[in-house]
């Protein structure tokens, strides 16, 4: 597979071509954010309707993952990253000439649809196309850019918003889309993953469970935890979820199996980066509001100001990779976490609602590091820890997994923020923000612990080769 993928293009086509993809589809978890007060005024709307713009992108994006990585595995992962990528351009072309707020928010849940069946088809793609001795280098890259995009949403929604029109957060995608296909088509080899049928059962139950906790944790902040919906969904996700578990383990093909979290690598990881998107996503949902309501900045000036956080990973990321190449990915993820979490407790402790740059700056530098140095090793430690057959269906859970955190994240944070502020001035936004970000430091900091539990080398090997068959997704590990 590696080898035909080869001949068809090469390392450096399979990186550019899945590097855009995955761009775009990361940047529109949150790119939407900032131009909400724009998008109220051209189409009206309600304060929920607004929210939806946001929160029907996150639902579908998030639930169907796991589908669209599977979907990949049986029909093609080539042919379905195109579908997807057709699905996504023709949405975002839909939202950015949507006359109301309805047809926006339709736009935006079609768009979804196409992310999740793209974006966990991109690792897998790369992962065929790059030899194993320096995987490390081209995840860097790859997961340089997927962080740019994530932590750059908000200004690169802003400025548009700011300077040119709401539309065009949207239209951006179109030009993109379209240039890609082609390159797609030409330059990447299809490959499939095991051949086992679609594990319907599996689909129905991890969708409707994802969806139900995706919905409870989206809603929660603005219905109220205790509404019915909110409720609803919360636990009948967490019933589902726990049927998927039970039925996994019994099926004779399942979606996922759950013989893949026996290893520490493949469970370390997953656990950390959970815990990772967590913590970052309800940082960066909170920090660019304070720099803009508190501090008084542009949507433009906010996010420039971020670039020591969000542009580093454009020139840390890809060290880390080689870095991981050399050393390992475990000490690489960890270390990374650690800084992380560092960063997000020196911002808590400097802010107040006269707080200059320079004292947030050190913060902003460990943070952007910080996730740099997760970024890429990450993405390496995800895919070397199963077979190669299953790389479709680990990178769909992985990244499942991370978009429930963002997810979490924000909604978890965000009821911290109101249950000791709030928006009614500078230093009520201040008292919320402070107990929010050290929750997020904590958080982060879990996740270096969590990153700790992954074998090193050596044990990897050792285990390799005393556990027998069974070690096969542990003996990847140890081959990088």
């Amino acid at each position: 597979m590696s080898q035909q993928t080869a001949r068809r293009g090469g390392t450096v086509w399979a990186l550019v071509i899945t590097s855009v993809a995955g761009f775009m589809a990361a940047l529109d978890n949150l790119v939407v954010t900032t131009a909400l007060p724009s998008i109220r005024n051209d189409l009206g709307g309600a304060l929920g309707d607004l929210e939806w713009t946001v929160s029907a992108y996150t639902l579908t994006f998030a639930v169907l993952l796991m589908f669209g990585a599977a979907l990949g595995d049986r029909f093609g992962r080539r042919r379905m990253f195109l579908v997807g990528l057709i699905v996504f351009t023709g949405a975002s072309a839909a939202a950015a000439m949507a006359t109301g707020i309805d047809s926006l928010i339709a736009a935006r849940a079609v768009q979804g649809v196409g992310a999740a069946i793209m974006m966990p088809l991109t690792l897998t793609l790369l992962t065929a196309a790059v030899p194993a001795a320096k995987r490390g280098m081209a995840y860097g890259i790859w997961g340089a850019v997927n962080g740019l995009a994530v932590a750059s949403g908000p200004l690169i929604g802003g400025s548009l918003t700011e300077h040119v029109s709401w539309h065009w957060i949207f239209w951006l995608n179109v030009p993109l889309g379209i240039a890609v296909l082609p390159l797609a088509r030409l330059r990447l080899a299809e490959s499939h993953g095991t051949g086992a049928p679609l594990d319907i059962p599996g689909t129905l139950l991890a969708s409707g469970g994802l969806f139900g906790i995706v919905y409870g944790l989206v809603r929660g902040p603005a219905d109220g935890w205790t509404a019915p919906l909110v409720m609803t969904g919360l636990f009948a996700g967490s019933a589902l979820l726990f049927g998927f578990v039970l039925y996994s383990l019994r099926a004779k093909n399942p979606m996922l199996p759950m013989r893949l979290f026996r290893s520490r690598a493949f469970a370390g990881i997953n656990a950390a980066s959970l815990l990772m998107f967590l913590g970052m996503f309800g940082s960066i949902f909170l920090l660019s509001q304070f720099m803009q309501g508190v501090l008084g900045y542009s949507p433009t000036e906010a996010g420039l100001r971020m670039l020591p956080w969000t542009g580093m990973p454009m020139l840390v990321a890809p060290i880390a990779g080689i870095l991981s190449d050399r050393i390992g990915g475990r000490p690489v993820v960890a270390t990374g976490l650690f800084l992380q979490a560092a960063g997000l407790g020196w911002i808590a402790t400097v802010a107040t609602t006269g707080v200059s740059y320079a004292a947030q700056l050190p913060g902003l530098i460990l943070s952007g590091i910080g996730m740099a140095l997760y970024f890429a090793p990450a993405a390496n430690l995800v895919m070397s820890s199963v077979l190669p057959k299953e790389q479709g269906i680990a990178s769909g859970a992985n990244n499942a997994l991370r978009e429930v955190g963002g997810a979490l994240g924000i909604a978890i944070m965000s009821s911290i923020f109101s249950a000791q502020g709030g928006y009614e001035s500078g230093q009520a936004f201040v008292d919320g923000l402070k107990p929010a970000l050290v929750t997020g430091s904590f958080v982060v900091a879990l996740a270096g612990v969590a990153a700790l539990l992954i074998p090193t080398r050596r044990r990897a090997a050792q285990l390799a080769t005393t556990a027998g068959p069974t070690a096969e997704p542990v003996l990847e590990t140890a081959s990088h």
